[in-house]
């Protein structure tokens, strides 16, 4: 036994668990932070999946049906995949092909050509972006409605293209008529100050009477939903949120919204009027429709 004041054996210095002695951060043991990290990663990993099963079943539900353009809506929504436009606009457009065809649009001159080579094949007149401003989010962001300058391609042509209209649309339409704005939300109902509501059935926006009577509304460009003082903001997927005829018969999609297409007011073309698309008269994009294929150039200058 060693006498008093004497240090103690080696052994008892390591007779602790030596798992005892692993601390880490702070002196917080090691398996504890395993598990903390575990735990974070694991609530990280469901709400991930979380939101991509929300997503996919929105873009089944547009899918279905047979909805492409409010499925860019929903991409650009969710912030899925790239911006492939600006990329594009931000690299210096190389020259035209001298032995293919391709889109030629003069925002000065209002017009469009469509070539091959130094041949011009069709040319006629068009409308493009207005370069109006508009104040969204309650000053937060500012849009200006330009046509896009650059290379661009045609990813997609449309028959009959439905137009479905951006937030924005909404908050000018209500600042043009003095009016409020609020927005549906699936499964959100919208009380009314008569005792309805407004809710959503499967794909339509739809007013429930305080007696229980169902019925579906109505909407079209310039006569937006209108309840209390507020222009109501359908969701994306819902027959209130596509307008036929607004976009004309056909269009050449160049992506994030911008395309060449014919329009329900023919006087508008040769103007600059329009919120960034470069607009046709019905006959003229009907020509384009049936000459241009996918993968064809744009240059807009």
């Amino acid at each position: 036994m060693p006498s008093r004041g004497s240090p103690l054996p080696a052994a008892s210095s390591t007779a602790r668990s030596p798992r005892l002695q692993r601390r880490g951060w702070r002196g917080a043991p090691l398996w504890l932070l395993a598990l903390t990290t575990l735990v974070a990663l694991h609530t990280a990993w469901v709400g991930y999946h979380t939101v991509r099963t929300r997503f996919e079943r929105d873009v089944a539900r547009l899918v279905f049906n047979d909805n492409s353009e409010a499925i860019e809506a929903a991409v650009l929504q969710a912030a899925q995949g790239n911006d492939r436009l600006r990329a594009e606009l931000s690299a210096s457009p190389p020259p035209p092909p001298a032995d293919s065809s391709y889109l030629v649009v003069s925002i000065t001159d209002r017009r469009v050509w469509y070539k091959r080579g130094d041949s011009v094949l069709f040319t006629a007149p068009v409308a493009t972006g207005s370069g109006k401003q508009l104040v969204v989010n309650g000053g937060a962001k500012v849009l200006r409605f330009e046509t896009p300058r650059g290379r661009l391609v045609v990813q997609r042509r449309d028959s009959a293209p439905a137009w479905i209209p951006p937030d924005w649309h909404y908050q000018e339409q209500a600042n043009k008529r003095r009016l409020g704005l609020t927005q549906l939300v699936r499964g959100k109902p919208i009380p009314l100050r008569d005792g309805g509501q407004l809710t959503v059935r499967g794909n339509d926006v739809v007013r429930v009477d305080r007696d229980g009577t169902v019925r579906a509304l109505s909407a079209a460009d310039g006569r937006e939903i209108v309840a209390d003082g507020k222009i109501i903001i359908p969701p994306f997927g819902t027959n209130q949120r596509k307008y036929a005829g607004v976009l004309g018969s056909f269009r050449l999609y160049l992506g994030d919204g911008y395309a060449l297409h014919g329009t329900n007011n023919p006087k508008s073309v040769g103007q600059a009027v329009s919120h960034g698309c470069v607009r046709l008269r019905n006959e003229d994009i009907a020509e384009l429709y049936h000459r241009v294929v996918v993968g064809t150039p744009v240059f807009i200058y």
